[in-house]
């Protein structure tokens, strides 16, 4: 259905091909799971497909894309609309009407389908996603996962036999996102569909894939069986990370696989039991691909231990500081008492009363318009607060210029690269080192650590979603207010990215910051965080220490706790446990 022929691409300025001499094919009634570091090219891939590489984003494309017998170079994406339905990664800025029929019957509309044809794929496909209860609403009135569903929908009336998806799960919570996903495989299975997904979020996708497609990063594709391309992967979900250290085979893919190879592990892991002889060996230049696989000398996670080469954007921290704040660093950061949020009738935020504590990391959760955004920038000073008090330093950052308040409390928003002004990477660094009062090259060192490699002179714009998410974060972290707030800063970042984001929170918090982490990716909050609060329909519904909330919850419990359940929540736990007791300590 798909296939590559020695395809390279280059793009104006690039020392490197994005892509390097792939052949590839995908075959027909297949999910194929893109993976791949940021910036690795996995865009470049996807845009392949339906000619967006090269007739729209320019370059420099050799070797021939074919799908369905088309050839890419002779047939432009408007002419492959009927054959590639293509699904970005944000739906709503993708959609053009104003109600689901609407949008479902555009595509169609634009390809002059007749009525009664539209008509009935407009119904086929309302049953098909399980959305026929939607049809009347208004788009911006749906959830994530409707949204996603409906954009999905959108393409597949035009009656495309590939669907390409661009992370389609990264701003979904969990159960959102496997709506989606069941949406898809139905697809794939029923109706023998080609699906590409592109997702960096891998613990939700590769169970349900026939095939991996890795980019390494040297512009090169390897593509097979899960099992075995991510035997050797250096992305890699927890599940699998979980079965490398442990010799499981062959790798589990999905929790309930694990789960019923996992009884020795977990009878181990229980106070004085033997050893099953857990490896923390890694085979010869593997490169390791998340916080949870990171072990040292005594093995840590980001906001335990902090080494003698650790910086913040602040201050440097010593050899012989152990990474968490003193006790007269710790205390309240931001007292927040009744905060309301109200947009219209709707009621956003219902009363909440939040204390961040200083040197705390914590993790803010619940679904899709639960209110965590609308929290977040109330007390950020910038958006609306109908009634309540926020106190940073004895001032309201709702009652001061704007000016103060980033400096008071910093916010990422979701929308990262509307923070994004200036025409290059460099300037961007150039102006938080200068408005943050930072030496020169402060800020990019500190992109260097979150995604390194970007180029200087390139426009943000042109930068993919996760490097333009990076850059955001690198200009926001290098002020280092007292007060942080990230909303949802994973999306769009792959294992290595996040492994650097949690280094950097963590020692943010050692020094006494008080960090907020909005987001839905557990195995995120399962590594960084200490506290874990759930919001729904504006209440706080859930208040405590990460393990607590987390660890026993069916929706947002990482994949370590479904299979070895509490207290174990990422497999650096697992390994730092199993290195106690080889060498005679606490596990």
């Amino acid at each position: 259905m798909i296939r590559f022929e020695d395809v390279s691409v280059t793009y104006v300025g690039a020392d490197l091909p994005a892509l390097r001499h792939v052949d590839l094919e995908l075959p027909e009634g297949e999910l194929s799971l893109v993976v791949g570091r940021t910036g690795a090219g996995k865009s470049t891939l996807l845009r392949a497909i339906n000619g967006l590489v090269p007739h729209f984003t320019g370059g420099h494309l050799e070797g021939r894309v074919t799908v369905d017998g088309l050839d890419t170079c002779d047939h432009p994406p408007r002419e492959l609309a009927h054959v590639v339905g293509m699904v970005g990664q944000d739906p709503l800025a993708g959609f053009v009407t104003d109600t689901v029929e609407e949008e479902l019957a555009y595509g169609m509309e634009q390809l002059a389908v007749a009525p009664d044809v539209m008509r009935k794929r407009v119904e086929e496909t309302l049953d098909l996603l399980g959305i026929a209860e939607l049809r009347r609403r208004p788009l911006r009135t749906l959830s994530g996962g409707q949204q996603q569903r409906v954009a999905i929908g959108s393409v597949l009336t035009m009656g495309p036999r590939v669907l390409v998806l661009d992370e389609p799960t990264s701003a979904l919570d969990p159960t959102a996102a496997e709506e989606a996903l069941a949406a898809i495989t139905r697809l794939v299975h029923d109706l023998g569909i080609t699906a590409v997904v592109a997702e960096h979020r891998m613990e939700r996708v590769v169970q349900y894939a026939d095939r991996v497609v890795l980019l390494p990063g040297d512009g090169v594709v390897v593509s097979g069986e899960p099992a075995a391309v991510l035997a050797d992967s250096p992305v890699a979900p927890p599940v699998v990370e979980l079965g490398r250290v442990a010799g499981w085979s062959p790798l589990p893919l999905s929790v309930r696989d694990a789960r019923r190879v996992a009884g020795p592990l977990r009878e181990s892991l229980r106070p004085g039991a033997p050893s099953p002889g857990i490896s923390t060996d890694r085979a010869p230049g593997e490169v390791t691909s998340s916080p949870t696989e990171r072990v040292g000398a005594g093995g840590f996670t980001p906001t335990e231990r902090v080494g003698a080469g650790s910086f913040t954007p602040t201050e440097r921290v010593g050899a012989g500081d152990s990474g968490r704040p003193s006790a007269s660093a710790r205390g309240p950061a931001l007292l927040a008492r009744k905060v309301v949020v109200r947009y219209g009738d709707v009621l956003a935020v219902r009363g909440v009363d939040l204390t961040l504590e200083s040197g705390t990391v914590t993790a803010l959760m619940g679904r899709n318009g639960s209110g965590k955004s609308s929290l977040l920038w109330a007390l950020q000073g910038s958006g609306p607060r109908h009634s309540g008090t926020v106190e940073v330093q004895g001032q309201d950052p709702g009652a001061v210029s704007a000016r103060v308040a980033r400096e008071l409390v910093g916010l990422v928003p979701q929308s990262a690269s509307d923070l994004l002004y200036l025409e290059t990477v460099d300037a961007e660094c150039g102006a938080a080192d200068e408005e943050s009062g930072r030496d020169v090259g402060t800020t990019r060192a500190l992109l260097d650590r979150i995604a390194p490699g970007i180029v200087g002179d390139r426009h943000p714009r042109d930068l993919s979603e996760g490097q333009r998410l990076s850059l955001v974060l690198a200009v926001q972290l290098v002020a280092a207010p007292d007060v942080l707030m990230l909303d949802e800063p994973t999306r769009g970042l792959d294992y290595r990215a996040k492994d650097e984001l949690a280094r950097i929170v963590g020692e943010l918090a050692a020094t006494g910051k008080a960090v907020v982490v909005a987001t839905h990716d557990v195995e995120f909050v399962a590594t960084v965080a200490q506290r874990a609060i759930v919001m729904a329909e504006g209440e706080i519904v859930a208040d405590g220490t990460a393990a607590e909330v987390i660890g026993a919850s069916p929706m947002f419990a990482p994949q370590v706790a479904k299979i070895l359940g509490q207290p174990w929540l990422t497999v650096s736990q697992v390994i730092e446990a199993r290195l106690g007791i080889l060498t005679g300590g606490v596990g």
